[in-house]
């Protein structure tokens, strides 16, 4: 099986690449019903409405204007996001997202980092570039 390293990740907000981005995720979930009845042996359950999330992490950069900046707090955003690359044949999870947080740390020792927190607003999808 082949395996990818994260240095070649990419994020964009539309046709725009996210400026010194260091890591991103998404993580899908499935809402579930509980469905146990008195007299059952085992717990059970029915599956209702799927969900996904999606993390962004940087170096601070406030001149990326439509990258970073364009991540206001709030906004409705198409993200395309790229495990390995944006090359043709890639992986590509695309999906219009609301970004809900926005964090910045500053230390002392270390580069000054900003961090977005956005919540998918339908479903993402999952392709290959073209």
């Amino acid at each position: 099986m082949a395996t990818s390293h994260g240095k070649d990740g990419i994020v964009k907000v539309g046709a725009n690449a996210v400026a010194e981005t260091t890591q991103w995720s998404v993580t899908q979930t499935a809402e579930t019903a509980d469905d146990t009845a008195q007299g059952d042996s085992w717990r059970s359950h029915i599956v209702g409405l799927n969900a996904w999330t999606a993390s962004i992490t940087c170096h601070w950069d406030p001149s990326d204007t439509n990258g970073q900046v364009a991540l206001t707090i709030g906004a409705s955003v198409t993200l395309n996001l790229y495990p390995s690359d944006d090359a043709s044949g890639d992986a590509e999870y695309t999906g219009t997202a609301t970004v809900t947080s926005i964090g910045i740390q500053s230390s002392v020792d270390g580069i000054v980092s900003q961090s977005f927190d956005c919540q998918g607003n339908g479903a993402l999808t999952i392709s290959t570039v073209v």
